[in-house]
């Protein structure tokens, strides 16, 4: 069961890429669709507080363990990396596409899980740096490095936004641990999902205020974008919890892995049966996409050994 967890948020993960892509641009501004998509979803979990007894006894044990010294303040906060990743995920998509966004930030997480993991930051604590999870996150970049190189040098190609799908799956790695620990203090996933679009909405809506007055730009009125493009925060939801489920039980690189390769495997059927403009699958990107899966099966077999 925590396996199939693992596989359908990286379905998810890439399903929310192609919702924010298509929001951004209807909105023609990433932070606007990325403040859209944790706000609605901070709404329904707000409703969900209000009507579900265990889900405030949860969020008191939270707020319990703070004060005790079990869990940090700073623990709380895995909600602002997921805006970033949200904010980068509206950004970038339009650009590049969904395949190498998710290549971008597979390897992002796959390098940053081996840390995470090394200094003990997800709560099953510390766990060794091994050859096999070295070469895994070494052919992770090399991958990304192929699936961008057939777009190397051209005209309308900026390293930027691949730069950026990297760092914001470095964060991912971050997030899924600091929400496996809020998970187990709060004895359920949910409270940590609430947490996560709290302090997700509140970064994303400083940081849209910060560049509304900077440039002197207006706000554009909610419409204009498919409804269903309207559901990347719902569909946050549902990842965010199983996320924080499944990290106590299986570690974070292991999650890590599983969803990489459902977001690998949604993300190029995305950019081939519903592409965005940026999107250009090719030889390039197919042959990155196959060695990031191969840096997959390399590291979660040896966490299988």
């Amino acid at each position: 069961m925590p396996v199939a967890a693992a596989l359908l948020v990286g379905l998810l993960t890439a399903a929310q890429s192609r919702l924010n892509s298509e929001l951004s641009h209807a909105f023609g501004n990433p932070l606007e669709a990325a403040v859209w998509s944790f706000g609605s979803g901070l709404a329904v979990l707000g409703v969900a507080v209000a009507l579900s007894p265990p889900l405030r006894r949860g969020l008191r044990r939270v707020a319990t363990a703070v004060r005790a010294g079990g869990l940090r303040w700073w623990q709380l906060l895995g909600g602002v990396l997921g805006g970033f990743f949200v904010g980068v995920q509206s950004a970038v998509v339009p650009l590049v596409g969904v395949a190498i966004f998710t290549v971008g930030t597979v390897a992002g997480q796959s390098v940053n899980a081996v840390v995470v993991d090394r200094v003990g930051l997800g709560p099953a604590g510390v766990q060794a740096v091994t050859v096999r999870r070295l070469v895994s996150a070494a052919l992770a970049i090399v991958a990304v490095v192929i699936a961008v190189s057939g777009r190397l040098g051209g005209s309308s190609f900026s390293v930027v936004p691949v730069a950026l799908a990297v760092l914001a799956g470095c964060g991912i790695a971050v997030q899924q641990a600091l929400n496996g620990r809020v998970a187990i203090a709060a004895n359920g996933p949910m409270p940590s999902s609430v947490l996560n679009f709290a302090f997700g909405t509140v970064g994303l809506v400083a940081a849209l205020a910060v560049t509304t007055v900077a440039d002197g730009s207006t706000l554009h009125p909610v419409g204009g974008a498919p409804w269903w493009s309207y559901l990347g925060g719902v569909v946050g939801i549902v990842f965010i919890t199983l996320a924080a489920w499944v990290v106590p039980l299986i570690g974070v690189l292991l999650f890590a892995l599983l969803s990489i390769a459902g977001q690998l495997t949604a993300a190029l059927l995305l950019d081939l049966l519903a592409p965005t403009p940026g999107a250009s699958v090719g030889w390039n990107l197919v042959a990155g996409l196959v060695l990031a899966f191969v840096a997959v099966s390399v590291a979660a077999r040896g966490r299988r050994r």
